[in-house]
């Protein structure tokens, strides 16, 4: 996402350590829309919008993205993150190759 202005940790020409990308996007409504992405393209749940909320143990308001077949895996597909600056989401997942791909046409097209 770096040849769209985004800059991801680890960068795009380094190997990730783990399933994992973080995307800064200095902007809270493209992070959200970046999350609402993810879990509009998930297989379950696809029609449910996320909003950011005050979860308990938090100082920001969260947003998370997980339209998983089993409640609480993120290695199928999620995203979330606190709606605070830099605007950071974290990446995580991607069950399969085309699953990943569609969600990622998805959000180029979104944002």
């Amino acid at each position: 996402m770096g040849e769209y202005g985004f800059i991801n940790y680890p960068s795009m020409d380094k190997m990730p350590y783990d399933i994992t990308r973080a995307i800064q996007f200095n902007d809270a409504d493209k992070m959200v829309n970046f999350i609402r992405e993810v879990q509009y393209a998930s297989p379950v749940d696809s029609y449910v919008t996320c909003e950011p909320w005050d979860m308990p143990g938090y100082d920001d308001k969260i947003i998370m993205a997980a339209g998983t077949f089993v409640s609480g895996a993120s290695i199928e597909l999620s995203a979330d993150g606190p709606v605070k600056a830099p605007y950071i989401a974290y990446l995580q997942g991607g069950l399969t190759y085309e699953h990943g791909k569609y969600a990622l046409q998805r959000i180029l097209n979104k944002l």
